[in-house]
């Protein structure tokens, strides 16, 4: 590291009186000798400590509709006791100040990942000093149990600690309204707007939880999240051999116990993957979607035979799975448009009647399977604070591997009842001969083959994301495809059906559509590419050909436009 120079400059200077006011406040040992070893390095002269140090303490963590997500370590740039007894606190102001009387009971949930124990207290302590009633999951557990817990507790509000599928140095903190809805407009700018009101941190109560009624809960709502998920499949065959993966999150104790409760025989679980883990040490990154994520439970299925792999992501509120491909000559991971339409055409034959829902950049494939079943069909923007929120909602997916199957209960995406209903849809399947790239192709022969693909470019600058969405604002494409744009909509405007987004969604004489935004979790721009190609006299191999084709000219246009 390079060292010389002056020790500080003016500059530095003013980030140093912040990091030191930081330090006299930080409640964390770890984090306050981390920042320690930071300062002492800046005052030598390390010009990389120098960044470091301008990075934690410029800006601030924005606390938004996701909540709050980001690296762990100290300063307000990062996830840590301070930033969250401060959103913990400003929470709490907004519940009082929007007619939640004190006492009410507000459940803090949380995962395995490093704090998040840590930060799941701190937050019950200071709902019990603001005179509100904490209820404290018992251990880490999956996202889609705190959505549950919400409404059948009757509590105000929701907080989980997760950082769901990010890397290992990451974390987060999610908030759910007492509809066991996440965060929308405005509610997220009003409890950003408390939390920075929030002063020292010697100003914010915190008092053990049992101050107010507070306590840490019993496995009782545990085993009611677990006995309602596996109420969800019905009577049929139970004929499957499955292979599961937790990928080192909290899955591993809730989908196994509800594929049992409902009569499947126990799954074979990845010996590696099974136990929580926040280092996540056999992924590069622990999210399902990534290439090599599902690799061991790949192979352990083909060592044994199995009909089907089924993942989560290490909170296991998303799900994804692959099966055996003969023609591919081994196995594919499905894409969660896929999935959807699997999960959709279950529903919609057994009746399940209301509104069907997507996001904006999945597959347009619901819309006309909901058609063809005389059930309503909305689009939302990406995210199930949005697609959760809707009235009369029956099913309600995204291409991102989240599905919710039960808003009556769970109104967010929840892994593991997707996983249990997909496995029952694979095991009637298999006890009719087929499988569920057949049960694929018959929805195409219906409805049309409706392909998806996506571009994802992860990004270390910002800034490159910002650039590229700026060049296609300024050049939009004149094709995309080979085939000319007849729309291009700037989401960013709005309409009268969908609030401002920051993307960009194109679609073009041949019905190709494409959709550009930067993800909300993660340092990425996304594209994601749809086309719908007829199936003529069933032959769905050659409408699938010529999607792949059209799919790789949309996606080497579309990046050329972008610049990326």
């Amino acid at each position: 590291m390079p060292y010389g120079g002056p020790v500080t400059t003016p500059d530095t200077d003013v980030l140093l009186t912040r990091a030191q006011s930081w330090l006299a406040e930080d409640p964390d040992e770890h984090t306050r000798d981390e920042l320690i070893r930071v300062i002492a390095a800046v005052e030598a002269g390390d010009a990389d400590a120098g960044a470091d140090l301008a990075d934690r303490f410029r800006g601030t963590l924005e606390f938004g509709t996701a909540g709050l997500r980001g690296a762990l370590g100290a300063g307000p740039n990062r996830m840590n006791r301070i930033v969250v007894i401060r959103a913990a606190a400003g929470l709490a102001a907004y519940l009082l100040d929007t007619g939640t009387t004190p006492g009410t009971p507000v459940v803090i949930g949380y995962d395995a990942r490093h704090k998040s124990d840590v930060f799941a207290r701190d937050t019950a302590e200071v709902m019990a000093g603001a005179g509100l009633k904490p209820l404290l999951l018992p251990r880490p557990l999956p996202t889609p149990l705190l959505a549950f817990a919400i409404r059948e507790l009757g509590c105000a509000a929701g907080v989980m600690v997760t950082a769901s599928h990010n890397p290992p140095q990451d974390n987060g903190y999610k908030v759910y309204l007492g509809d066991g809805s996440q965060i929308v407009p405005p509610a997220d700018s009003e409890i950003a707007a408390r939390i920075a009101a929030v002063g020292s941190l010697e100003s914010v109560p915190r008092v053990p939880l049992e101050s107010t009624g507070g306590r840490v809960l019993d496995d009782g709502i545990v085993d009611s999240y677990l006995d309602t998920v596996a109420g969800l499949a019905g009577d049929g065959p139970r004929d499957l051999a499955i292979v599961y993966t937790p990928l080192h999150g909290v899955g591993g104790g809730a989908l196994p116990t509800v594929l049992e409760n409902a009569g499947f025989a126990t799954p074979q679980v990845v010996a590696e993957q099974e136990a929580p883990d926040p280092d996540f040490p056999t992924v590069a990154f622990p999210n399902p979607e990534e290439p090599g994520a599902i690799d061991r439970a790949v192979a352990l299925a083909e060592r044994t035979g199995a009909d089907i792999v089924v993942a989560n992501d290490p909170d296991a509120d998303r799900c994804a799975a692959a099966v055996p491909d003969a023609g591919a000559g081994g196995w594919r991971m499905l894409r969660g448009d896929e999935v959807g339409a699997l999960l959709a055409d279950h529903l919609l034959r057994a009746g399940r009647s209301g509104v069907y829902a997507t996001s904006i950049v999945s597959s347009s494939l619901l819309g006309a399977m909901a058609e063809a079943h005389g059930q309503r069909y909305a689009e939302t923007l990406t995210g199930f604070k949005w697609i959760g929120r809707l009235p009369d909602l029956v099913f309600g997916y995204e291409e991102a591997l989240g599905y919710c199957v039960d808003p009556a209960h769970v109104s967010d995406k929840d892994g593991v009842s997707a996983a249990l209903l997909l496995c029952e849809i694979a095991a009637e399947a298999k006890a009719a001969g087929r499988t569920l790239l057949d049960l694929l192709d018959a929805i195409a022969v219906e409805y049309g083959l409706y392909a998806t693909d996506q571009l994802s470019v992860r990004v270390t600058d910002l800034g490159e994301i910002a650039a590229a969405m700026e060049r296609l604002r300024s050049a939009p494409p004149a094709t995309l495809g080979g085939s000319p744009v007849t729309t291009a909509n700037d989401l960013a405007t709005g309409s009268p059906d969908l609030p401002p987004t920051d993307g960009l969604r194109y679609r073009t004489e041949d019905g190709s559509r494409v959709v550009v935004r930067p993800s909300g979790t993660e340092p990425k721009l996304k594209c994601y590419l749809e086309v719908v190609v007829p199936v003529v006299d069933g032959d769905v191999a050659t409408a699938r050909t010529e999607a792949a084709t059209r799919l790789t000219a949309l996606r080497t246009d579309i990046a050329a436009a972008a610049g990326i």
